[in-house]
């Protein structure tokens, strides 16, 4: 890889990196071509993407970005990069690499940020169990109606009881 091919690479990380809600680092060593197939399909299914380059190249693309700084330290053994480009898709990105690692021992999750909070393994986790936005907004709206719910029952009780 020569120079040009390098500071191209080292900008499109940055990109990615400026462009993304949340950054997972995953370790792939002894996944087959087929596993990083299906992994990559399954995070473009949920709206991630998965990229490799060398270490230090990320580490360049790293040094310009505020938000995910503190992911350098990170930078020390061969590591895939995934991004999840929109905040509701972190979730989702989160849940595809949480399955994929139960289902296959040999994808390790590593670290991961999210809204410039540096997450560990079991982070990353916590984030997976977490619901969708969708339902977490379903569930609020049933919280907020229930009580406006029960006092609709009870003043339709005390009209049925006057007119007895």
């Amino acid at each position: 890889m020569n120079r040009q091919q390098k500071k191209s690479v080292v900008e499109l990380f940055n990109k990615n990196f400026s462009a993304s809600k949340g950054v997972f680092f995953v370790d792939y060593c002894g996944l087959t071509v087929v596993q990083m197939q299906q992994l990559r399909r399954q995070l473009r299914e949920k709206g991630g993407s998965l990229k490799v380059a060398k270490m230090r190249l990320v580490k360049r693309a790293l040094d310009g970005v505020a938000d995910f700084s503190e992911l350098s330290a990170y930078c020390k053994n061969q590591v895939g990069v995934v991004f999840a480009q929109d905040e509701a898709e972190v979730t989702n990105v989160a849940k595809a690499l949480n399955d994929f690692a139960k289902a296959h021992a040999s994808l390790g999750l590593v670290a991961g940020c999210v809204d410039a909070e540096v997450l560990n393994t079991a982070g990353i986790v916590r984030i997976a169990s977490l619901p969708s936005k969708d339902v977490l907004l379903a569930q609020l709206c049933g919280v907020l109606q229930a009580p406006v719910i029960q006092l609709a029952a009870v003043l339709e009780e005390v009209k049925k009881q006057k007119q007895v």
